[in-house]
């Protein structure tokens, strides 16, 4: 029984670490760009946009749709650094464990 009570107090201990990366997570924020910086999205690490920013000079009237792809971009790049952000944390609480394949905590 000293090995079922040693890994539950681990269980608990990686528990508390995940809310500790979850808090720290909602506190980040990072920022991807498209069209060299013209344009700039900014995501916490839960995924939330949190801010955009466009240089007046892509703005274009006649050409909606580079914009919005920029913006598309811009996003997808922001969501690649919180998801790498995301990774290296777990690994930190995990201890370097690794999780099968398609299984992602918290569950």
């Amino acid at each position: 029984m000293k090995n079922l009570a040693g890994l539950m107090k681990q269980a608990q201990q990686m528990q508390s670490k995940m809310e500790e990366m979850q808090e720290a997570l909602a506190r980040l924020e990072m920022t991807g760009e498209a069209g060299a910086g013209l344009v700039r999205v900014t995501l916490n690490g839960k995924g939330e946009m949190r801010g955009v920013k466009i240089d007046p000079k892509v703005v274009d009237p006649a050409d909606t749709e580079m914009l919005q792809d920029l913006i598309v971009a811009a996003h997808r790049a922001a969501r690649d650094k919180v998801e790498a952000a995301s990774q290296a944390e777990m690994q930190k609480v995990t201890g370097g464990l690794q999780l099968p394949p398609g299984m992602k905590l918290p569950f």
